[in-house]
Order: C-alpha cells, then sequence, then structure tokens
C-alpha cells in the first residue's frame, strides 16, 4: 500500500478559496485561489480541475460557486473547464464563475461585509451548525487551503482579515468535501454529528496496489465520495511514480 504522498498531485502548490451562493437562503461560496507563483505557461492541475466541478455538483443546482483570485493563465482555463459541461451537468450543478481578483474585490462589487461572510477554518471556536443557514451569512469561504497535507494554516492569510469563521470538525477535508458537508449542514440543515464520514480511506485498485488518503470524506456505505474520475486519476498518477 502507498500513501498518498506517493502520487505526483501537487496539493501543496495551490492555495484556493471558493465562494458559494445558495438561492434559498443567499449564500454564495467562494474560493480564493491563491497561486504561489505567475507563471502563465503552468496549468491548472488535473485534480483541482475535478475538484473544482465536483463542488459544483455538491452545491447543486440554484446556487453559485465563484473561484477568485485566479492567474491571468488559469483563469480563462477554468473558464472553457466549466464551459464544456453538457446540458444535463449543467442543470444539475451550481453556476460557476472564475475571477483574477480576490474575494475582497469580489464582496466589494458585491456590496458584501465582511459580517456576511463565514470563512471555513479548522482552527474556529465555533463548529458550523444549521442555524448558521437562517440567513446570517450571505457567502461560505472555502479553500484548497484546507486540503494540505500536512496542514500549513495558510487559512490564516483570510483569517488575518476578520471574517466571522466556523470549523467542520478535527479532521482535515479536501475543499471539495467542506463545502459538500457545508450545503448539508447549512440547506439541508444535518447537523456535522449525523453526517457518516470516513477518514483516511484506503482506495484499492487491485490487490497490490492502493493508496491511502490522508483526508476527511463523507462517506457512500464504505466508500468515500470522490470526485468523479478522481480513482482513476490517482491509479495513473500512481503507475508514473514508479515509471523509470
Amino acid at each position: 500500500m502507498y500513501s498518498r504522498d506517493d502520487i505526483h498531485c501537487e496539493y501543496p502548490s495551490y492555495l484556493t478559496s471558493t465562494v458559494v451562493q445558495w438561492v434559498s437562503p443567499m449564500s454564495l461560496d467562494t474560493a480564493e485561489h491563491m497561486e504561489e507563483d505567475e507563471d502563465t505557461s503552468k496549468s491548472i492541475p488535473k485534480w483541482v480541475e475535478l475538484e473544482y466541478m465536483h463542488m459544483r455538483s455538491l452545491a447543486g443546482p440554484g446556487a453559485h460557486v465563484h473561484f477568485t483570485h485566479l492567474s491571468q493563465s488559469s483563469c480563462p482555463s477554468l473558464s472553457s473547464l466549466f464551459d464544456r459541461g453538457t446540458p444535463t451537468e449543467s442543470s444539475e450543478s451550481a453556476q460557476a464563475s472564475s475571477h483574477q481578483v480576490s474575494v475582497m474585490e469580489l464582496m466589494k462589487a458585491n456590496d458584501i461585509p465582511l459580517i456576511k461572510v463565514c470563512l471555513l477554518d479548522p482552527k474556529a471556536e465555533k463548529e458550523l451548525s444549521p442555524e448558521d443557514g437562517d440567513g446570517r451569512f450571505s457567502w461560505f469561504l472555502f479553500g484548497g487551503i484546507l486540503g494540505d497535507d500536512p496542514p500549513r494554516d495558510r487559512t490564516s492569510e483570510l483569517r488575518a482579515l476578520g471574517f466571522p469563521t466556523r470549523h467542520l470538525g478535527p479532521v482535515q477535508m479536501t475543499t471539495d468535501t467542506a463545502l459538500g458537508v457545508t450545503k448539508i449542514v447549512v440547506q439541508d440543515k444535518v447537523s456535522l454529528s449525523k453526517i457518516p464520514f470516513i477518514d483516511y480511506p484506503n482506495i484499492v485498485f487491485n490487490a497490490k496496489e492502493s493508496v491511502e488518503m490522508p483526508f476527511r470524506y463523507i462517506a457512500n456505505g464504505n466508500e468515500p465520495i470522490l470526485p468523479a474520475g478522481m480513482r482513476e486519476h490517482l491509479y495513473d498518477d500512481l503507475n508514473q511514480s514508479f515509471q523509470f
């Protein structure tokens, strides 16, 4: 068995924030994409594409997901990815928008005060609750900041801005999982303790090959809910790791 560190997905190289808005009550999910360099030749990694598409699916119809602080090259790349969805996929998923501006600039453009934006922060004192979906927040703010292994607390860059915060429990989640959990809590009114989770799942490909994922996922029976295509991507990456 291999650990998540044995494959090439570059989790640490991207710091993202996502804002999501649900129509009723109005809320918006935002992902602040804090890239560490502005290399215009650098494309968005496949795992990022898969997670971002999964975020649209988990947010569901009637929601709007905004990806902010994208580079000059990644912004149109991500917009093109969203445009390639089939009509059926589009009708079952949230709207999505890509922005080069920061979440703070997007808030200003939409006249959203800081107190109406909830930052999902592993170090928050309060746990997210169904009551947080009663309209007290307009936007919910997430990031790939939730998906580092080991966690590097890059949420501190957003925490320092003074957002109200909530946590989703003590175990690190991927960003798409964090969004899905938030939707279940604030829209479906299910408390965090009632959601089935699976921690550090072992993704088995065959009798000899598997990968342990160092995150918490929403469980579907005994299996983690992963983005469509992620299992295949992990296997391809694993094989590339052992090509000499």
